[in-house]
């Protein structure tokens, strides 16, 4: 269960992020299994509704992944070999030296670091693969960028304080073991409009905003942005630059 320092931004916004959240690279799964020591068992920390977990599952025999918030797994879904349970990322139910990887995407954040990175410590095997990823900056097509850029300026005030480690890409996290040198990866998606607008209601900076204003942001702005992009079925390349951290057990 989670621990009395949980802070749960997510929850109320669970169905939204399961749904408009965009996915990773197979390329990226690709590596990750690669590095592993076996293929025998992925631990996922903060998997949230499962985006990760099921790519992991077509490369792993067992995925083992797990959020603080039972709203987000109530909209977890994977194959059979993917177990879902309610547990902090830093206290799993996993036995020591058990795990091939650690995975955590866009989650690392929200994570007590050195609690977690001892977590790491117990539950990887010797060998095994810290993998940490994280994106931030959505790069929209120019046209879009104004109307964009003001929707994100609005809702800037509303981040949580954590949120900051993402723009900063991790930088200056003490991390543990010896790091593995991780190629360059991209993280892109074809969205109509409708879909981009619902990957802005899943920001916990945008139910902040609503609950502190009573005004929904994404409402506010969607006419701006819809006039810029134009037909409401045509579909924009939109771009994320991913950040890729690893580490290997002794």
């Amino acid at each position: 269960m989670p621990g009395p320092g949980f802070k749960d931004h997510f929850s109320a916004v669970a169905a939204a992020y399961a749904g408009a959240r965009p996915g990773y690279p197979d390329a990226l799964f690709d590596w990750i299994a690669a590095v592993a020591p076996s293929r025998g068992l992925a631990w996922e920390a903060g998997c949230g509704s499962g985006q990760a977990t099921r790519s992991l599952a077509a490369r792993f025999e067992r995925v083992h992944a797990t959020d603080a918030s039972a709203e987000q797994l109530a909209h977890a879904r994977g194959p059979a070999n993917a177990r879902f349970a309610v547990e902090p990322a830093e206290r799993c139910s996993l036995g020591a030296a058990s795990a091939d990887v650690a995975c955590v995407g866009q989650a690392l954040h929200w994570f007590d670091l050195p609690r977690y990175f001892d977590e790491c410590a117990r539950v990887l095997r010797p060998g095994g693969v810290l993998v940490a990823w994280t994106y931030d900056g959505l790069a929209v097509p120019p046209e879009l960028r104004e109307a964009v850029g003001a929707f994100s300026d609005a809702i800037r005030p509303y981040w949580p304080q954590e949120r900051a480690l993402v723009g900063a890409a991790h930088a200056g996290f003490d991390w543990p073991f010896a790091p593995v040198d991780t190629p360059a990866f991209t993280l892109e998606a074809d969205w109509p409009l409708a879909r981009m607008l619902a990957y802005f209601s899943s920001y916990s900076a945008t139910r902040r905003h609503r609950e502190a204003t009573g005004a929904d942001p994404v409402a506010a702005h969607a006419d701006a942005i819809a006039r810029a992009w134009g037909d409401p079925e045509a579909t924009r390349r939109l771009r994320w630059p991913l950040y890729v951290f690893a580490r290997r057990k002794p």
